[in-house]
């Protein structure tokens, strides 16, 4: 089914995704994407639906014919602090923040989302394998997500970042198991299974 460019009748709507809101080290990475209405490419899907080589493809397209993006961190300490769906749902309105000229309109991906000053917005559920700008968002969010977990793995690359990107793999849990945590872990999950104690 192709993706739709516009849910509301504003001109200036954007999309917004993050990634990595289940992984076990590392940020939860937002974008918010404001399209063209004239925006079309037949590669763009959901970035799970999408190959990493595709996703690298899309990225520089996004960036290049966008009418505007934003990227936004949340790292672990703060997501330790002040728990994943509310650190998810700042990432998302950070990246909405840094958008110029500012969306009319906001479509999230999910169901959850809190007011981000006085835009109305729409949270959709599988909004990204339904809309462009949220597609296009969910491409941007997982490929910055990725590069930065590509530079945290040559600090500790027992942990095997680059592949897992601290997703919870059993080769990353073992990894833990074996080395214990670092800086870039989320303490306030579960890193190991409940047979395994682990001193944070």
């Amino acid at each position: 089914m192709a993706l739709k460019i516009q849910y509301s009748s504003y001109n200036l709507e954007c999309g917004t995704d993050e990634a990595g809101r289940g992984c076990l080290a590392g940020p939860v990475t937002a974008a918010a994407v404001i399209l063209p209405p004239t925006f079309e490419n037949i590669l763009l899907n959901d970035s799970k639906q999408l190959s990493e080589k595709k996703r690298y493809l899309l990225k520089p397209i996004i960036e290049n014919q966008s009418v505007s993006f934003g990227i936004q961190h949340i790292f672990e300490t703060e997501i330790d602090s002040i728990n994943i769906l509310n650190a998810s749902i700042k990432a998302m309105q950070g990246s909405i923040s840094q958008l110029r000229p500012e969306p009319e309109y906001i479509i999230v991906d999910g169901n959850r989302f809190k007011p981000y000053q006085s835009i109305p917005h729409t949270a959709i559920v599988k909004g990204d394998s339904k809309y462009l700008s949220i597609a296009a968002a969910s491409v941007l969010a997982k490929t910055y997500r990725d590069d930065y977990m590509l530079k945290i793995h040559d600090e500790f690359p027992m942990y095997n970042w680059k592949q897992n990107k601290g997703y919870p793999t059993k080769e990353h849990r073992a990894a833990i198991e074996k080395y214990g945590v670092t800086k870039y872990h989320r303490k306030s999950f579960r890193l190991l299974p409940q047979q395994y104690k682990l001193d944070v």
